[in-house]
């Protein structure tokens, strides 16, 4: 028990001791030790290895695992170290879909038959998304995870070890210059006229004792810069093999590529095949079939169909003598075939009506120009 109290206040001891140092620097009350400039490098390039890494796991998440509920339910299952359920995909699920419903229509039917050869590309695709999301799990995205959750704690870890090293070298730097200012002032102005036999011996020997001070702070400086040597050495080395971090993420990011490549050349043949498969199978536009046949005969039988009947010619109207306006247009409008007219905002056209023609439209001319305008986009001028 007087073991852990005396650890326990050491700790605090030393705690308070980093904090008061920390304070006092960010107040510019004390001297901080810089590292080199190839150091702070170093570390700039690790922090922005970790942001980006982490962002493209992340997003890479999405792209696999559109949905976050899911996302959040195989995290769950990996943090209690079990194997999540095999999840079907979307276009197997449209796919099983599709071929339940043609058996309800009839696989003999048209409609059917083409519900069964799409269902089974689509269950194909799915097939070939499951394999790819495998892949890129494997290849991608725990090599991605590992840094995170593996060199990129360890670097963290002895960062931070390094920081409270050096708080400790400088808190210690402080202590032998202040110890060595009191010693000098010591030894200079020493006070001699106590009266008190206590008190003289103190100032007697105050320069003796701030000696020893300073020795002692000298002692604790050189030990706190061997181990801020060693740790500043161990952790460039980590820094430094970001290098090596970067190959490795570079290799497998071509492996991602590939298995995509893979996957949508996959998807583009299945779904050629589909095509080839869906021409191969019999005429399934009866109605059109039927319609085509209907005309054929009504037009052997002499009968007119109300679509031939005739229709107004734009070029053959004749502006008549009397009954014409100006119109000032309101709203742009573009021509929808030949027989129109475009229209601009706020110009004026000359308009009139033709015998038989909807009331919904006039015949507008504009110089050589001439087409059907619709009365909405208009306002007759007196």
């Amino acid at each position: 028990m007087d073991f852990n109290v005396k650890k326990l206040a050491c700790g605090a001891g030393v705690f308070f001791t980093r904090a008061v140092q920390f304070t006092e620097e960010k107040l510019g009350q004390a001297e901080k030790t810089e590292l080199d400039a190839h150091f702070e490098n170093l570390m700039s390039r690790a922090d922005c290895t970790k942001l980006w890494t982490e962002k493209i796991y992340r997003q890479t998440e999405v792209l696999l695992q559109p949905n976050p509920s899911a996302r959040i339910e195989e995290f769950l299952y990996e943090k209690l170290d079990r194997k999540a359920p095999s999840r079907i995909t979307n276009a197997e699920l449209l796919g099983q879909y599709m071929q339940d419903a043609a058996k309800e229509f009839g696989p003999g039917t048209p409609y059917g038959s083409t519900l069964i050869e799409v269902g089974e590309c689509e269950r194909r695709i799915g097939t070939a998304e499951r394999e790819f999301l495998q892949t890129s799990a494997i290849s991608f995205l725990t090599p991605l995870r590992n840094f995170l959750e593996g060199d990129w704690r360890t670097i963290s870890k002895e960062r931070r070890l390094l920081e409270n090293l050096r708080l400790d070298l400088d808190s210690c730097k402080t202590r032998l210059k202040k110890a060595k200012v009191a010693e000098a002032k010591a030894a200079t102005a020493p006070d001699f006229q106590e009266t008190r036999p206590r008190n003289y011996v103190l100032s007697a020997s105050a320069s003796a004792l701030w000696s020893e001070e300073v020795e002692k702070a000298e002692h604790e400086l050189r030990v706190a810069q061997t181990e801020f040597d060693r740790q500043a050495e161990v952790t460039r080395l980590l820094l430094e093999g970001i290098s090596s971090t970067h190959v490795n993420h570079l290799r497998c990011l071509h492996e991602f590529v590939e298995a995509q490549a893979a996957y949508y050349k996959q998807c583009h043949f299945h779904m050629q095949e589909l095509q080839k498969e869906l021409g191969r199978l019999p005429n399934a536009f009866a109605l059109n079939s039927t319609q085509s046949i209907a005309t054929a005969d009504s037009a052997s039988e002499g009968i007119s169909s109300p679509v031939e009947t005739d229709t107004l010619k734009i070029e053959e109207v004749q502006a008549p003598a009397t009954g014409t306006r100006k119109a000032k247009v309101l709203y742009d409008y573009d021509a929808a075939d030949s027989s129109e007219l475009s229209l601009l905002a706020d110009e004026v056209i000359t308009v009139y009506t033709v015998p038989g023609m909807d009331s919904d439209w006039l015949i507008g001319e504009r110089g050589n120009q001439k087409g059907k305008v619709p009365v909405t986009y208009l306002e007759l001028l007196s």
